[in-house]
């Protein structure tokens, strides 16, 4: 009997019947899941992307269920077609399939983080050439991703474009290698450097100036909410990208859920005011889809027991597939 791909992970909890999608699929139809027996025949060269769901949620400061998220949007591909009809753009012409999900310890979180990583290490090892798109789990994975993409790449310069409310510089001493802490867990092992981060998104009073300052020092890049709006969301993101893509061989985008503004992502464990609009998001993700460099991301930190109506898991969703639409776009060129 085959083992399912690789030893980290296992099949979804939930799956949708796709044996019989129409001509004009919704994504709960057309997003494919890989039968255990057959995995020998899979023709990794004709996949797209490969969705991961990392269900971790104990490594959260603020008490999360996030690790029901990546059931939680599957269960949302229902509401969707594969037809973006802002961009006249149909997905049903990439190949995207779920691998399930990294296999998660009751209580041992180093062993939960540890899978993460040799997760992303597989996907990277077996077929490199798939894009590799992760449904969180809280922040903290955003670290082991990227370590896993590391070690399998460990001559590659990495930087990092972050969505996000918060600056995620949390003292590891502290608070341990939680969703506070990625990106100075990144840059303290040395795994990235900060000047090659550049977070878009921060607003309000929701980081400490202490955190401000370790981000000075370190060279991190970041555009507030407010200073973006001034600019424009897609200059703010195009510049990023630019300049982000003259420095490093890889982009890794993570987007954090929090992102949003409280009235349009109540289903996030920290959600505050003066974040972005839906609107705003979407059109930062599409417009990431399409650089050349970015090359896996993440989205993090939705809680769907506090979700109103799905709200925020949908947002989830359509941030998903904007990005596929800027991928297919940029692959199209």
């Amino acid at each position: 009997m085959q083992r399912y791909p690789y030893p980290q992970l296992k099949p979804p909890a939930f799956s949708w019947d796709r044996s019989s999608a129409p001509e004009e699929p919704k994504v709960n139809e057309w997003i494919q899941t890989l039968d255990p027996g057959s995995i020998e025949k899979v023709d990794w060269p004709n996949y797209h992307a490969a969705i991961l769901g990392v269900p971790l949620s104990r490594s959260s400061i603020s008490a999360s269920a996030a690790s029901e998220n990546p059931d939680a949007m599957r269960r949302a591909w229902k509401y969707f077609t594969t037809y973006n009809l802002d961009h006249e753009e149909d997905l049903l012409e990439m190949k995207v399939v779920d691998l399930g999900d990294v296999r998660q310890h009751v209580t041992d979180i180093e062993v939960c983080h540890t899978n993460i990583k040799e997760a992303m290490v597989s996907m990277r090892t077996h077929h490199p050439e798939v894009f590799p798109l992760i449904m969180g789990g809280d922040h903290s994975i955003t670290a082991m991703l990227v370590k896993g993409w590391k070690a399998v790449h460990p001559d590659e310069r990495i930087g990092i474009l972050q969505l996000d409310t918060h600056f995620d510089l949390r003292d590891l001493a502290d608070n341990g290698p939680s969703n506070g802490t990625p990106i100075r867990n990144l840059i303290e092992s040395r795994v990235i450097k900060g000047e090659d981060v550049h977070n878009i998104g921060l607003h309000g009073f929701f980081n400490a100036r202490s955190l401000k300052a370790y981000a000075d020092e370190a060279g991190v890049s970041y555009t507030t909410m407010r200073q973006a709006r001034k600019k424009g969301i897609d200059t703010t993101i195009n510049e990023a990208l630019a300049q982000l893509s003259q420095k490093v061989d890889t982009i890794y985008f993570t987007v954090d859920m929090d992102v949003l503004d409280s009235s349009y992502g109540p289903g996030v464990p920290a959600s505050t005011p003066g974040g972005m609009r839906n609107d705003e998001l979407f059109e930062a993700v599409y417009l990431a889809g399409r650089c050349p460099k970015v090359k896996a991301m993440d989205m993090v930190c939705l809680d769907p027991y506090k979700d109103r109506g799905e709200m925020t898991t949908k947002s989830a969703v359509h941030t998903m597939l904007s990005f596929l639409t800027g991928l297919k776009q940029r692959e199209m060129e």
